[in-house]
């Protein structure tokens, strides 16, 4: 996280993690997941920055961001859940 953010960028970061969690514990709409998505990416612009942030989310969490955003893009529609992210490991 970088402690220049202001409270608003820090609630869209927080955002995608919270839409991950939710990708792996229950579901999430693939409409919405892109929606927070681009929230994100309206605070974190660099590919670098969005990997290194992901990784460090795993690292605690388990649940991969990449993994999320692949297999949302992939459906582009409906829901995503558990097994999808479980598919193709």
């Amino acid at each position: 996280m970088n402690p220049d953010w202001t409270t608003d960028e820090l609630i869209k970061v927080m955002g995608i993690w919270q839409a991950v969690e939710r990708a792996y514990e229950s579901k999430i709409d693939v409409d919405e997941f892109f929606d927070t998505y681009k929230e994100f990416k309206s605070v974190v612009k660099s590919i670098g920055e969005e990997r290194q942030l992901g990784r460090d989310f795993e690292d605690v969490s388990g649940y991969s961001l990449y993994r999320v955003v692949t297999v949302a893009k992939k459906k582009q529609t409906g829901i995503i859940k558990r097994k999808d992210l479980d598919n193709g490991k």
